[in-house]
């Protein structure tokens, strides 16, 4: 299943690919479907390559009018190309299976009414699993599909869709179904879509694309329907596409919005216009990530359809989702990288881009505080790991690049991206890639095409600036150090640069540093509310080597708070001095504006992870100034990090009573917050998840069954299956509780929510039966699957999950050699023993990955991520004693 970049490139010298003419027919089972691709190529004459298709079976290979043997040109994963012409038609005729993994043609029955969903999810290697192709970005040619399909079902793709012919009815041996094809959380009977009229979409051919963009999505999917004009005067049509039984849930004309808010600034930034013929947005079930950016066509989980109330930050989520995702338009589908070491090029544009465009033309102006505690604290986390790899990566192979979709790759990459436009200026870096997109539409690039532009574009000379920040790993530390006199005048001030010894590299950054006293209300400029702590100065400046000196604060009055970096321009980890922590500590909550006081939170969040402060402390701190927070995705961010601080940070000795202690404030949180307020939601579905002593779990039943109220809170469904999950991991409830929550809401989202309940019963047998589930057995569908290891890592005592450590070790070889990478990478890294922070847990992984060696690097890599967790935590546990 593996492809190197070596058979890639040699590939590529060989040949070039026109045109992909696909026919489907997804009316022939629950297991398999029949495809027919013509393929139309040239290649060096007299030479031999090969096209990749994953199938069960092939019936039929046709090379220029000759037919080869199937049985000795297919192995199931490639087709042998021999003696090729010139000018080359290839014909194969296969079957391939429908997945329950998110990956290639993914197939779901929906329990309220059993039909059927398809939807492709293709990206890195698996168009191959829907049609026979040259799976690699830079073989890019035009596509054609026709599929024949269930006359009711509407289907989609990155064409517009055509009026559909009739087909005729599904043959009875064709239309029979298999009860086992979703084992585990669907049913099929009487699923309507595999009887009845057929009907077949002859879909007009795509402009010039990878193969990894093309799409196909099929079923009753509802729809709702607008357009807009795009900057050349087209007119696109938009589309919003959900499954019948979460329509009415559906906010479309919001994503219209935002949608309307992407395509206008995108268009004046890149000075290109949308480049495809329509947008499609279709938020489908069972999806692994959060969207995909097929060529109009985009893909969205189905969790942004919001059955209940959500907080703010999730609505924030979704709208950065969609403007990531439009952003891959132009980054990613018109201009595509040549090959998988760059794409970071796609991702990391899209991540700055849609914050930009966030900030810039909607109303998520505070986007870069979002940016700032989400983005760039994956960044700094990632960037800490073993794996640490540079922003452009060494992707050997297709294993290689499915582990990498990383916090370098988007967040880091995005971080990077943010200074140097600080650097060079907005307008100059627009104006580069303006001449990107005018000189590469519908090509392939590496990384000195886009350099080569900005620098025109800006003037500068970006080669140090890439091997710097682009070529090398590690993040860097910014410290202040600064002398005062009798009077508090500063005497001098600098700010020192340090690296680990493992990425030792000293960068220059560009960086602002803010003094912040608290205001007096005397009405004057900049003074703002009374009591708060607000910026008085500003300095804006290049930092660069071991220690910069910053004369032009020496001078001024020491103020009560210096913020390194203020205003995030640079991608380091900031330190304070001891001043400014004292402030900081005190008056977390009284500085008046979101982003400095979230670059402060993830000083102190870092301090605490790294082992420098207590981590008790950093609960305090959290516990003391939440209640103020305004900014909702700080408060989610502040919320995970407190359950990480808890369950890993905090002393053994001591951790069953702070945690108990932060339940409690917590609950205290939730009714002191404003009625109805997003943080009073937040406080409460935190309070659920760490409620443990009897009153508290007393408190989650009252909330369950409406004995008590938290006034504006409204407990509906999804918060129903958060209590009740609760209190089953507290051992007050069990499957019966959980059968019958489930008969109350037997939908998709109800059945994902009784697997992470079922999981979460603390008793060693329950655990085994999710264990054997999960890998022993191994068929579950890939949401499932993570709800069910979601539950079993749920536990108050953490013995339970030591049985599995041996034989978690003794099985991840073999899951990883025999599932596939959505699956396997799951379990590797869901089930790892991340919550038995001890020498043992190090011993037993080190012993494994002594034997494992250099055999299998992407699983290597996965095992040591999650062996340094466990490192940092005992760290953090010593520092907290």
């Amino acid at each position: 299943m593996n492809l190197t970049r070596a058979e890639a490139s040699d590939r590529a010298k060989l040949l070039s690919v026109d045109s992909y003419d696909v026919t489907l027919d997804l009316t022939r089972g629950d297991k398999t479907f029949s495809f027919t691709t013509v393929v139309k190529f040239q290649a060096a004459p007299g030479s031999a390559s090969f096209i990749d298709a994953v199938t069960s079976a092939v019936h039929r290979v046709s090379l220029n009018g000759v037919d080869l043997d199937p049985a000795e040109v297919s192995d199931g994963v490639r087709i042998q190309l021999p003696n090729l012409l010139e000018e080359n038609t290839l014909t194969v005729v296969a079957d391939a299976p429908y997945m329950n993994t998110g990956e290639g043609l993914h197939r779901f029955v929906d329990p309220v009414d059993n039909e059927i969903y398809l939807y492709t999810q293709f990206e890195v290697p698996d168009s191959r699993r829907m049609f026979a192709v040259f799976e690699q970005p830079d073989l890019k040619a035009t596509f054609a599909f026709h599929v024949t399909a269930p006359a009711h079902w509407d289907v989609i793709s990155n064409s517009p869709t055509p009026e559909a012919v009739e087909a005729g009815p599904v043959a009875e041996s064709e239309a029979a179904t298999d009860p086992q094809s979703n084992a585990g959380t669907h049913s099929n009977a009487g699923a309507p879509s595999n009887a009845g009229a057929r009907a077949t979409w002859h879909f007009e051919p795509t402009p010039v694309l990878s193969s990894y963009v093309t799409a196909l999505i099929a079923g009753p999917y509802q729809s709702v329907r607008s357009e807009l004009t795009s900057s050349d005067g087209r007119t696109i049509p938009l589309g919003v596409f959900a499954r019948k039984s979460l329509m009415q849930y559906m906010d479309a004309e919001n994503i219209f919005a935002l949608t309307r808010q992407g395509f206008e600034f995108y268009e004046k930034q890149f000075g290109t216009p949308y480049p495809f013929p329509k947008y499609d947005q279709l938020f489908v079930p069972e999806f692994n990530a959060g969207a995909m950016e097929n060529a109009g066509a985009v893909t969205f989980l189905e969790s942004y359809v919001f059955r209940s109330k959500v907080t703010d930050a999730t609505i924030e989520r979704r709208a950065i989702t969609i403007l990531h995702e439009l952003a891959h338009m132009w980054f990613g589908d018109l201009v595509t990288m040549r090959w998988w070491n760059d794409l970071w090029l796609n991702e990391s544009f899209a991540e700055f881009m849609s914050a930009l465009a966030a900030a810039e033309n909607t109303q998520y102006t505070q986007a870069w505080t979002t940016f700032a505690m989400m983005e760039k604290s994956w960044a700094y986390r990632q960037d800490q790991l073993p794996s640490t790899h540079p922003i452009v990566a060494e992707i050997n192979d297709l294993e290689d690049v499915l582990v990498n979709f990383d916090g370098i790759t988007y967040a880091k990459g995005a971080s990077v991206l943010r200074q140097l436009v600080a650097w060079v200026g907005q307008e100059e870096f627009m104006a580069g890639v303006r001449a990107y997109f005018g000189k590469h539409s519908w090509g392939n690039t590496e990384l000195n095409d886009l350099l080569g532009e900005l620098e025109v574009s800006s003037g500068r000379d970006l080669k140090g600036w890439s091997a710097q920040w682009l070529e090398t790993a590690g993040v860097n530390t910014l410290r202040p150090e600064l002398t005062v006199d009798d009077d508090g005048v500063l005497t001098s001030f600098a700010v020192l640069q340090s690296a680990t010894a493992e990425q030792p590299t000293i960068r220059p950054h560009r960086a602002a540093i803010g003094f912040y006293d608290f205001a007096t209300g005397g009405g004057q400029a900049g003074d703002g509310e009374a009591g708060k702590l607000v910026r008085q100065h500003r300095v804006e400046l290049d930092v660069d080597g071991e220690r910069t000196d910053v004369p032009a604060l020496v001078g001024l009055k020491r103020p009560a708070l210096v913020i390194l970096n203020d205003d995030d321009l640079a991608y380091a980890k900031v330190r304070m001095d001891d001043v400014s922590l004292a402030t900081a500590k005190a008056h977390l909550k009284d500085i008046a504006e979101s982003l400095p006081r979230t670059l402060v939170w993830a000083s102190a969040w870092d301090a605490a992870r790294d082992g420098e402060t207590p981590a008790r402390e950093y609960v305090d701190l959290v516990l003391a100034n939440i209640g103020s927070e305004s900014d909702s995705s700080v408060v989610t961010v502040l919320m995970r990090q407190l359950a990480t601080t808890l369950a890993l940070y905090i002393a053994e000795e001591d951790q069953e009573e702070t945690s108990a202690s932060a339940a409690e404030a917590l609950w205290t949180l939730s009714q002191q917050a404003a009625a109805g307020s997003d943080s009073q939601l937040q406080f409460a579905k935190a309070f659920a998840s760490f409620a443990r002593t009897a009153s508290q779990l007393d408190t989650v039943a009252d909330l369950l069954d409406g004995s008590i109220a938290l006034e504006g809170v409204s407990v509906d469904q999804d918060l129903r299956w958060e209590l009740l999950t609760s209190l089953v991991t507290g051992g007050r409830l069990g499957p019966e509780a959980i059968d019958a929550e489930l008969e109350r809401d037997n939908t998709q989202t109800g059945q994902l929510a009784a697997a992470g309940a079922r999981a979460a019963v603390p008793t060693a047998e329950a655990k085994a039966a999710v264990w054997d589930a999960v890998v022993v057995n191994g068929d579950m569908p890939n949401a499932a699957q993570r709800s069910a290891i979601t539950g079993f890592t749920r536990v108050h005592n953490t013995a339970l999950l030591q049985p599995f450590v041996d034989t978690y070790f003794g099985s991840i070889r073999k899951v990883w050699a025999t599932k596939s990478h959505e699956i396997s990478s799951t379990i590797v890294t869901g089930l790892y023993p991340t919550l038995l922070v001890s020498q043992s847990t190090l011993d037993a992984t080190d012993a494994f990955l002594a034997e494992l060696g250099s055999e299998t690097p992407a699983l290597r890599r996965l095992v040591l991520e999650s062996r340094d967790g466990v490192m940092r935590a005992l760290k953090a546990r010593a520092a907290d004693r």
